[in-house]
């Protein structure tokens, strides 16, 4: 894992970090099923070379950052739907880590400049991915600490040990689980460095209703650990007005990567509205960058040619 002074070198470096695109809409893309709970912890189960794949090529199109294919995959959760033993369940987790290590010894190999440090960020999904009700973008699911810590420590120490860069504590839409993995990762992974990444009900509070200023008050207190604090899988139309709070309640380097702003429907598990990969994401781009976020992608139904767009725009 990345220390932070080796992480701030690169930060100050490039300036700014492209993270890469949607896993699972690409690989719908390539005529894969993800009409189960488990959505692209399927494939990291049942082929785990297309995860690679899609990983080389977010590396080839500019993505400094590659997520790993571990948001879904919680040990919970894979016990739950595949009735696997802990001890497989954590190794398919760290077979999420090693396929976008694979990936990016490719990229180099194909022409990555091998002077570009290109990083492993470890996906933990919140507690509401588990669900798989569509309550990440709600937060309305209730758990004591303990219960969060005790969902989400299995994964995040399997992440750590396959030897991630970073941690990416992404799509977290409740106060109280903020709480609860921050605490732990303080307290169990004093090395570790993350991001905290929420989705938003406006551009002034969490999904669940928490004033930003109120999270963003509790992250500065883990800025040892904390590399960026910011917003993902919203739409692209809230990530400027978010941003602007943010930068009002802190100095810490913030990150963005919206999704296409269509609609997630839980209950057919199907996305609705015009899907929207382009336009004016140049413009965009740089307002973002202009309000302090350092690292800059996509969620849920972008893809590479979204990735080319942000690097083009970042460079």
């Amino acid at each position: 894992m990345l220390t932070r002074g080796e992480f701030d070198a690169i930060l100050a470096d490039r300036r700014n970090l492209v993270i890469d695109g949607a896993l699972a809409t690409e690989l719908e893309e390539r005529g894969y099923d993800l009409n189960h709970a488990m959505w692209s912890a399927k494939i990291l189960k049942d082929d785990p070379d297309s995860i690679r794949k899609v990983h080389l090529d977010y590396f080839l199109a500019g993505a400094d950052v590659a997520i790993t294919a571990s948001y879904q995959a919680s040990t919970q959760g894979l016990h739950h739907h595949y009735h696997m033993r802990e001890d497989e369940a954590v190794n398919l987790i760290k077979k999420s880590v090693k396929l976008a290590q694979q990936a990016r010894d490719e990229a180099y190999c194909q022409g990555v400049d091998p002077a570009r440090k290109l990083l492993v960020a470890g996906s933990v999904g919140p507690y509401g991915a588990y669900l798989a009700d569509g309550s990440e973008y709600r937060g309305d699911y209730k758990r004591a600490k303990e219960e969060f810590q005790v969902f989400h420590r299995p994964r995040i120490r399997a992440l750590v040990d396959a030897g991630v860069d970073l941690l990416a504590i992404e799509t977290i839409p409740k106060m109280e689980e903020v709480e609860a993995v921050l605490e732990m990762l303080r307290d169990e992974f004093p090395g570790a460095l993350f991001w905290i990444s929420c989705t938003l009900r406006n551009a002034h509070s969490l999904s669940d209703g928490t004033l930003i200023k109120h999270l963003l008050s509790l992250v500065e207190r883990h800025a040892d650990q904390l590399v960026a604090v910011g917003i993902n899988c919203i739409p692209a139309g809230m990530v400027l007005g978010a941003l602007q709070h943010m930068r009002m309640y802190t100095h810490l380097p913030l990150l963005c990567y919206p999704n296409s702003g269509e609609i997630w429907d839980a209950r057919t598990k199907t996305w609705s509205s015009d899907r929207s990969e382009g336009g004016n994401l140049d413009r965009e781009v740089k307002k973002w960058q202009a309000t302090g976020a350092r690292l800059i992608g996509g969620c849920c139904r972008t893809g590479p040619t979204y990735t080319k767009l942000v690097a083009k725009a970042i460079a």
